[in-house]
């Protein structure tokens, strides 16, 4: 069984890994055996370094995932590392927190481009040289608000929900290439990412009574899922949203 799960041999490039989910995600994958590819905006030397350590290689790229011009040339410095890709984890994204009737043009379009156009575009580029050789595995992130519609975080809703229907659309064409792609859908993470939610002591506490198990969730949470869908074991599964949230969507 753990030969199922082990993710020795292969190399992952994980986006956005420098810190949050992203990183979490990619040290699980190494832990598991991955050679990690870390492309972040910002310096993610800690995460490769803290990946070294289960023994594997290592590679930290600092990039603009936004500048679709540089995403060819991070794809190909990623393949220097071990001269191939298996596992593609999009993770990379922002979020901006506007009421809709005061949702700038610009912030509409800076997460659009990140949260969406760039997922689309490394996943193609990926994807090419995935079908090549027959084989690969596609993680993308998305989010409780792929399914619903948020609060003050119109770019973001769309983005999401956009990127739950690229997993299926990819997934529909290559599947029957050997490919698998698939998604995560965290729920309410203790990240970066919520800290102005959680600065409010009545909404966090609303959302928490919301949520089944009675807690945000952590980095800690999504490191099994992630090791599952890059492995083996989910050879079978294509097109797949997996909601790790603490029973959010049940309720």
């Amino acid at each position: 069984m753990s030969n199922l799960f082990s993710l020795k041999g292969k190399t992952a490039m994980v986006t956005g890994a420098a810190q949050g989910l992203g990183q979490g995600i990619a040290l699980a994958l190494a832990e598991a055996g991955a050679d990690l590819v870390s492309v972040s905006l910002t310096a993610s030397g800690e995460t490769v370094k803290q990946a070294e350590a289960f023994g594997v290689k290592g590679l930290g790229i600092e990039a603009d995932l936004g500048n679709h011009s540089t995403l060819q040339s991070v794809f190909d410095q990623a393949l220097e590392l071990t001269g191939k890709v298996d596992i593609l984890v999009n993770n990379a994204g922002i979020i901006r927190r506007t009421p809709a009737k005061d949702h700038s043009e610009k912030d509409w379009f800076d997460v659009i481009n990140l949260n969406l156009n760039t997922v689309f575009l490394l996943s193609q580029i990926a994807g090419r040289h995935m079908l090549e050789r027959g084989s690969g595995k596609m993680i993308n992130i998305c989010s409780m608000l792929s399914y619903q519609g948020g609060i003050n975080v119109p770019g973001y809703t769309a983005s999401k929900h956009g990127v739950a229907g690229l997993t299926k659309a990819f997934a529909n064409e290559w599947a029957q290439y050997g490919l698998n792609i698939n998604a995560i859908a965290p729920g309410y993470m203790a990240t970066e990412n919520t800290a102005p939610i959680r600065g409010d002591k009545d909404r966090t506490q609303s959302i928490t009574d919301r949520i089944p198990a009675a807690r945000w969730g952590t980095p800690e949470d999504v490191k099994g899922p992630a090791v599952f869908l890059a492995s083996a074991a989910a050879d079978y599964l294509n097109g797949h949203v997996l909601c790790v949230d603490g029973g959010w969507m049940a309720r």
